[in-house]
């Protein structure tokens, strides 16, 4: 399977290869050679941090169900019925 790495690169390389092949100049082709790597250097870090910010979104939507599991029903039902049957009480006198 490819990795993000490995797709950066080869399209990087055809790029490379590209200009190696049809630019005839050695200062153009030195330069646009430096522009490539320079680009293949950022897509690498961009993709890195895109990839890292999906694994902690994906990480903390996990914990965050897993609280919301926690979340104790029963004990939540005794609550609302106390207060229910508190609210129900015949006031003093009537």
């Amino acid at each position: 399977m490819f990795t993000s790495e490995a797709v950066i690169d080869a399209v990087q390389n055809g790029k490379k290869t590209f200009v190696n092949t049809f630019v005839t100049n050695e200062a153009v082709k030195e330069a646009m050679v430096n522009f490539v790597d320079t680009q293949a250097e950022y897509t690498k870090k961009a993709v890195k941090v895109g990839q890292d910010t999906a694994a902690v979104l994906a990480s903390e939507m996990v914990k965050t169900m897993q609280q919301a599991t926690k979340f104790d029903y029963s004990k939540f039902g005794e609550g609302i019925m106390k207060a229910y049957q508190t609210t129900q009480k015949p006031a003093k006198g009537a």
